[in-house]
């Protein structure tokens, strides 16, 4: 029961999200699953057999989520920032990429930081337009700059 009526809120918090809402909660998603990547590293930096395969999701999870901000750029509207928060996304991936397969948990951080602070500019750049009008349910988001 719980885990429906958590469903539902989330749900409805996407449903009425405004843009900039909707591209902080990517954000955060792409933070928290970096995070739970970077949880799995023990003290000796190595990741345990049991825990590659979740590894591995969590990384995956996270690149599925820059590339939804990837494909949700408008490159017309959004000039050179649209061009710079591609080229950061695909650096991104690249480095995530790499990192799975080398269980690398300096990029994972280095990316996961610059996440965080891209994350708090969207935070204040979604607070300055609280009252543009909602997004209607879009399946892909149009940043503009």
């Amino acid at each position: 029961m719980y885990n429906n009526a958590y469903t539902a809120y989330q749900r409805t918090n996407i449903n009425t999200a405004t843009k900039g809402r909707l591209v902080v909660l990517l954000y955060e998603g792409a933070v928290k699953q970096l995070t739970l990547a970077v949880g799995l590293f023990e003290a000796d930096g190595k990741i345990q057999a049991k825990n590659i395969e979740q590894f591995g999701k969590y990384l995956q999870k996270a690149e599925a989520i820059i590339s939804e901000l990837e494909v949700s750029l408008d490159m017309e509207k959004g000039g050179e920032i649209a061009k710079n928060l591609m080229s950061l996304y695909l650096f991104f991936n690249e480095e995530l990429m790499a990192a799975n397969i080398s269980k690398d948990k300096e990029k994972i951080m280095s990316v996961l930081n610059m996440l965080k602070d891209l994350t708090e500019s969207w935070r204040q750049i979604a607070a300055t337009t609280a009252n543009a009008a909602p997004s209607q349910n879009e399946s892909r988001l149009s940043i503009q700059s």
